[in-house]
């Protein structure tokens, strides 16, 4: 897919909010990029402070107005670059975006970013796969306004008892709570974090049993994700669990 006259149009994953968490690419696009549209809502101003580039904010832009100007800045020959928060892998809204550029044979690319799945579980200083205790994450959120699928309903999911991180869902946290007790039992380590990496993170510790209530008090209703899980217990102690890679038992081909 090429555009005859067309410049490029990257989509890059911001990082979770801590402008140090942006990715080497992502900042040299961005240094270098005649336009940038960022999700403002989400994306902390200090990324997009000091550009050359004309900066656009799109939080009360329509996906129209989004593609027409990154449309028209690439026919124009500039280099476009959407900065979305996080990695754009999920919850990005991406794919609608790309269906426009690929209407109007507009080159694009997709940078990778850190997700604030990834820097939740820095911030619980832990890693979210135990040996013997649970090797599966689902990245996942309620049904809302936007509808899931029957077969990934949140009770559906909470049965295969793995870790959980849960965007977009902590302004309905009592309906969250009610779905993750049809699978996992109710004394099962949550972690609520609110604003992962940036200058105002707060950490909410608790259980199924008692996290909404704890969210609730502390006024958390957006900007939040949710994790769920037994792996959690190892941000807070030893699990006496592990893996087999450093076993001095264990052979491999680095290791005889």
């Amino acid at each position: 897919m090429t555009g005859s006259v067309s410049a490029m149009v990257y989509f890059v994953g911001a990082g979770p909010g801590d402008p140090e968490l942006i990715t080497i690419k992502g900042r040299r696009l961005l240094d270098s990029a005649d336009v940038v549209i960022f999700a403002g809502s989400l994306v902390n101003p200090a990324l997009v402070a000091g550009l050359k580039a004309e900066v656009y904010d799109s939080a009360g832009m329509t996906l129209h107005e989004i593609t027409d100007l990154m449309v028209q800045a690439a026919r124009d020959g500039k280099s476009v670059v959407r900065l979305h928060t996080g990695d754009t892998s999920f919850f990005s809204a991406i794919s609608e975006q790309i269906d426009k550029l690929r209407e109007h044979d507009i080159e694009y690319e997709v940078v990778a970013g850190v997700s604030s799945a990834a820097a939740a579980a820095a911030a619980l200083k832990m890693e979210l796969t135990i040996p013997e205790v649970t090797q599966t994450v689902i990245f996942t959120r309620i049904e809302g306004r936007t509808p899931v699928p029957e077969a990934e309903d949140l009770g559906a999911l909470s049965r295969h008892g793995a870790v959980m991180v849960i965007f977009l869902s902590v302004s309905m946290i009592d309906k969250v709570v009610e779905k993750l007790k049809e699978g996992y039992p109710h004394d099962t380590p949550v972690a609520v974090i609110e604003r992962v990496s940036w200058p105002q993170q707060r950490i909410l510790r608790g259980t199924i049993n008692d996290i909404a209530e704890k969210v609730k008090t502390a006024g958390i209703k957006k900007t939040a994700l949710i994790l769920v899980g037994e792996a959690l217990k190892a941000s807070e102690g030893a699990t006496g669990r592990q893996s087999k890679l450093y076993d001095k038992e264990f052979k491999h081909e680095y290791r005889k």
